[in-house]
């Protein structure tokens, strides 16, 4: 790297020229905060701007350059909406075209009779009248236009001119971006370099440069991630022996008292956990499953075989309403067992805290199950052996790694009812062993799902009335808590009043995030006591409540949901024995939001909806991966890419066992790249 050069991390975006404080607050609010940022921003598309076409070969929407001479000027008022109307009339050997801006008056002094141009838009032809209308134009002698150009994302007050002025001036500092990847992995995956990559990612030669440059940079990013979180896996697991739980105390007691038989999905997930567990290796496994896929009793198979082991277990929930329904779970699931079980939250009062805390470092409290409460430093374990979290995409990598210190080494499983395919959770998960319980208990009913548009919505409130009449309970959710005049969406607060006098005769309550954790709770309870007949709530409803009398979930706006969203809280019915309903009411009649709701009638697998829902939003939106201390990705698809992942994976391995804390000098600058992404850097511990 050149002496002279600057961080580009640390030198801020107003360091580019052009970029004043005005232009700095907008690129900051698309993420923009340093001259690296900027290089990292890529276009989500490009124009073949490099041929030019004669007018008489133009052909209605099409997006063409042309080459023509100036013949004349107008102005004029456009009456219709009082706009100024620019006109140039321009000719070429062929034909005639005519240019048109809107309120653009300023273009007037831009041309000059009888000079060439270049211009570039889209063509419209009525009547053999052809037209463009706002195109891009330069002189002839300027050829800058005559490229592939890039198509860049903006936000309000920068145009796409402007975001190449800016990807430009951002590139002369190409220079100051220091190749990271060693010689060895350029080489083995023929790679390109990263200064050819950027540049020719920004502003290609040719289309065979962008695939070179775009193949760089996915790799390179799978390739940071992967390494990271093998990094962190290997640090749970690297030369430092773990637990090995005895072989003579097997979980067959504890699964033979159920009143209920195991799946095969539910059998198959213990097997691997037990294996872990009698292993020397520090367990870290993920268990997968769909809503209402029994993986709370397969965490509670690898409790009793550790606290049978004179261990003790930790359970931590992301809300004290969850946190509680694991603690009633589990104290049904240990009834015939000496095993004692406590509950810890931020709302347990001061004393009885001291005595689980005492409890606790004596040993004699077996299992603890809490909110974020169990990571706190006066929490002290005897003799910890497993730590287990429920709804893991909750808690950031560190929450984890706080909760895992509580002991030496302990084993670590973590649950989600949250679908993710399996090349994605490869990714959010690589650290983790994954276990998946991909079949449902014998006796659910399938909940019937149903879509409506906003025209046919009483249908769904008539249903609820009948279901309310014979004793069950309902939810409505809304996607905003009060109504917003820019959209046109229902919110809880409209349809409290709306609701209230239509379901009169039964207590409707109101559930949102605004309210405090003490009335959210409050209001949660009297609903899971059956106080509440219609809850009606935003998506704080959304993971692991279990009210096996609810039969009805209507979700409003559901085009404001993604698939795996709505699935979720399909979920939140059909715990059950009677029959359950999900409506849909659509208030979009767009083809997207058309074809989420057929998947959704469709299908209750929680995978194939996943899939589904990746394809659709991608894996930025899928799944926010910022809080899960793990490098965003701005360029690779995991759906697309799956076969440079797989490349990915077995190149993180080569340099990992070669190099396993990334020590040798060629792996050095590679190690900094990956500490500077990682949020949660602490994780990789090196």
């Amino acid at each position: 790297m050149n002496n002279n050069c600057i961080n580009t991390q640390l030198s801020p975006v107003q360091s580019i020229k052009g970029v004043g404080p005005k232009k700095t607050v907008k690129l900051q609010r698309m993420g923009m905060f340093n001259i690296e940022d900027v290089l990292y921003s890529f276009p989500r598309e490009y124009e073949d701007r490099r041929n030019v076409k004669y007018i008489a070969q133009l052909t209605n929407d099409e997006q063409v350059l042309i080459c023509a001479k100036v013949l004349a000027i107008s102005k004029s008022k456009y009456v219709k909406n009082r706009k100024q109307m620019l006109r140039v009339l321009v000719e070429d050997k062929t034909g005639k075209l005519e240019i048109v801006f809107f309120n653009a008056s300023y273009y007037y002094k831009a041309f000059t009779i009888d000079k060439k141009y270049y211009f570039y838009g889209r063509v419209s032809i009525s009547f053999d009248r052809k037209q463009m209308i706002h195109p891009d134009f330069s002189e002839v002698n300027d050829e800058d236009i005559k490229a592939i150009m890039p198509i860049y994302p903006l936000t309000e007050g920068i145009s796409q001119n402007e975001r190449r002025r800016i990807q430009k001036n951002a590139l002369h500092y190409i220079d100051c971006i220091d190749e990271y990847l060693p010689d060895e992995i350029l080489k083995r995956n023929r790679l390109c370099g990263i200064k050819y990559a950027l540049k020719e990612i920004h502003f290609p030669q040719s289309f065979d440069a962008v695939k070179v440059a775009k193949f760089r940079l996915i790799f390179e990013e799978l390739l940071i991630l992967q390494t990271g979180l093998l990094m962190i896996k290997n640090r749970l697991q690297k030369d430092l022996k773990g637990i090995v739980f005895s072989k003579e105390i097997p979980v067959d007691k504890f699964i033979e008292q159920l009143p209920f038989t195991l799946t095969n999905a539910q059998k198959r997930a213990i097997d691997e956990i037990i294996n872990d567990m009698e292993s020397p290796k520090v367990m870290n496994r993920l268990i997968q499953g769909d809503v209402g896929s029994g993986k709370t009793v397969v965490a509670a198979a690898a409790v009793y075989k550790s606290v049978l082991s004179s261990y003790q277990a930790v359970v931590m929930a992301p809300t004290e309403i969850l946190a509680q329904q694991h603690f009633k779970t589990f104290k049904k699931f240990f009834n015939a067992f000496e095993i004692k079980i406590e509950f810890l939250s931020g709302s347990t009062s001061k004393k009885y805290r001291e005595e689980i805390l005492a409890g606790l470092e004596s040993g004699d409290i077996n299992v603890l199950i809490g909110t974020h409460a169990v990571i706190q430093d006066n929490v002290k374990f005897f003799k910890l052996g497993l730590v287990i979290t429920d709804e893991q995409h909750r808690f950031g990598v560190n929450q984890r790694a706080a909760l895992s210190d509580k002991g030496i080494r302990p084993d670590i499983l973590v649950m989600t009812a949250t679908p993710i395919p399996r090349t994605l959770a490869l990714i959010l998960y690589g650290d983790l062993d994954i276990s998946i319980i991909d079949e449902m208990p014998a006796g659910r009913k399938k909940i019937k799902t149903l879509c409506l548009d906003m025209q046919n919505r009483i249908q769904a409130y008539e249903l609820i009335k009948q279901e309310i009449s014979k004793g069950r309970q309902a939810y409505i959710v809304a996607p905003l808590i009060e109504d917003s005049e820019n959209l046109n969406t229902r919110s809880v607060e409209s349809l409290f009043e709306e609701l209230e006098s239509f379901f009169s005769g039964y207590k409707i309550a109101i559930l949102h995030g605004n309210l405090k954790q003490t009335e959210k709770d409050e209001i949660m309870g009297k609903f899971i006591n059956g106080e509440i007949s219609v809850l009606i709530s935003t998506v704080v409803i959304e993971v692991g409540i279990d009210v096996p009398n609810a039969t009805v979930m209507v979700i409003e706006n559901c085009e404001r949901f993604g698939l795996a969203q709505l699935h979720q809280l399909r979920g939140r019915v059909g715990r059950g024995q009677e029959q359950s309903y999900c409506i849909l009411i659509n208030g979009s009649d767009n083809e997207i939001s058309q074809r989420r709701a057929q998947i959704m009638e469709e299908t209750d697998n929680g995978f194939l909806i996943a899939e589904e829902d990746l394809k659709i939003r991608g894996p930025g939106e899928f799944f926010g991966t910022r809080q899960h201390g793990i490098p965003e990705m701005k360029i690779a698809n995991l759906f697309k890419h799956i076969k440079i992942l797989s490349q990915v994976q077995k190149e993180a391995e080569i340099i990992l066992n070669s190099d396993p804390l990334l020590e040798k000098k060629d792996n050095n600058k590679f190690k900094l790249k990956i500490l500077s992404l990682f949020n949660d850097m602490e994780n990789l511990n090196l």
